[in-house]
């Protein structure tokens, strides 16, 4: 990984963003850098943002960040070459950006995303038999678009010189377990107090993890059991009673649970979350109408665009030109049919 320097000599940072990357993800991959370089008293490490155009780019909070043109900012010192994008990364895989990754990656540079970085590492075939993460939202679609490449739902992966995370607090595990990697578990330990981390997750960390609720609150075992049969069956959908049976519940009390903890019947849930999937490659991909409908589930592309359209207020071709409208101009993911 980041090869420890020398006296003199720093490990060199580049973080490329793109149009509506993630602030507070980029920012919190930072700051434990930050943090090692102040109380070690000496600079470990050196960073650029840097960008294609160089010059502000837009955050999807709508705030603006300087950036260091890629042809002024050193690129060939890079010992990390980390991509931070969000919505539409395929949008922002360019012939510079490709150049940057695959002169890096000769060199043996270790290549990194964070949120939807991974896509555009993948788009320049730098991912090709590694395992990467993306934010959960983005899963399906990598997994239907990069199938040569493993999909994890930790929270951050590092496979050999690859490095990727699911964006937000995240990206902070990520920093820190590089630090640890490169200057040992006391200087991480010390940085990770300083921006007061919480614990710092394990590799392998799930995003979602299955025991617990981030507030606290949990549904039941069985829910949680019957919710993860369903994900995992959304291509091929099973039955409510095949469901019921790999769970050990008759449907009547699976109906009971589900009232109570989801307010949807059991067979509402799982169309409901075949859907949302059917809504990631709708507005995240350029797979046909009937592709998608396939692999979300519906035999029927009439079926499946009204069953869209019912729950989403549009038809899923119109969502795909309205739901790549930029994010702070747009309502998903929040809108829902009334």
């Amino acid at each position: 990984m980041l090869e420890q320097g020398g006296k003199d000599k720093a490990s060199e940072l580049r973080i490329a963003v793109t149009p509506f990357f993630n602030l507070a993800a980029t920012m919190t991959f930072l700051d434990p850098f930050r943090a090692a370089n102040y109380l070690e008293g000496m600079t470990l490490f050196r960073w650029k943002i840097v960008s294609e155009t160089g010059g502000m780019v837009l955050a999807s909070n709508g705030v603006e960040v300087n950036s260091t043109k890629f042809s002024d900012a050193g690129m060939s010192e890079a010992d990390m070459l980390v991509v931070s994008s969000s919505w539409e990364p395929e949008r922002h895989v360019s012939t510079a950006i490709r150049a940057e990754l695959r002169n890096a990656a000769k060199r043996q540079a270790i290549l990194g995303g964070i949120d939807t970085g991974a896509f555009i590492l993948a788009h320049a075939g730098l991912l090709e038999n590694y395992t990467a993460t993306v934010h959960y939202e983005h899963i399906d679609a990598f997994q239907e678009l990069f199938p040569n490449t493993g999909i994890s739902e930790a929270l951050w992966v590092i496979d050999r010189r690859r490095v990727t995370c699911c964006g937000g607090a995240a990206s902070l595990d990520m920093a820190l377990h590089l630090i640890q990697q490169s200057h040992g578990s006391a200087l991480a330990n010390a940085a990770a107090r300083y921006v007061f981390a919480p614990p710092v997750r394990d590799h392998g960390a799930l995003q979602y993890p299955e025991d617990a609720e981030p507030l606290g609150n949990s549904v039941p075992a069985r829910v949680r059991a019957a919710i993860q049969v369903m994900e995992a069956n959304l291509e091929t959908p099973l039955s409510i009673a095949e469901v019921c049976r790999h769970v050990g519940l008759s449907h009547r009390q699976l109906d009971r649970l589900f009232a109570q903890c989801v307010r949807k019947t059991p067979a509402l849930y799982y169309r409901d979350i075949r859907l949302d999937r059917a809504r990631g490659l709708v507005t995240q991909t350029d797979l046909s109408m009937s592709e998608i409908s396939f692999a979300s589930g519906f035999s029927s592309q009439v079926h499946f665009s009204r069953a869209y359209k019912e729950r989403f207020g549009l038809p899923p071709s119109k969502d795909r030109v309205q739901g790549r409208i930029p994010f702070e101009f747009r309502a998903w993911p929040m809108h829902r049919a009334p």
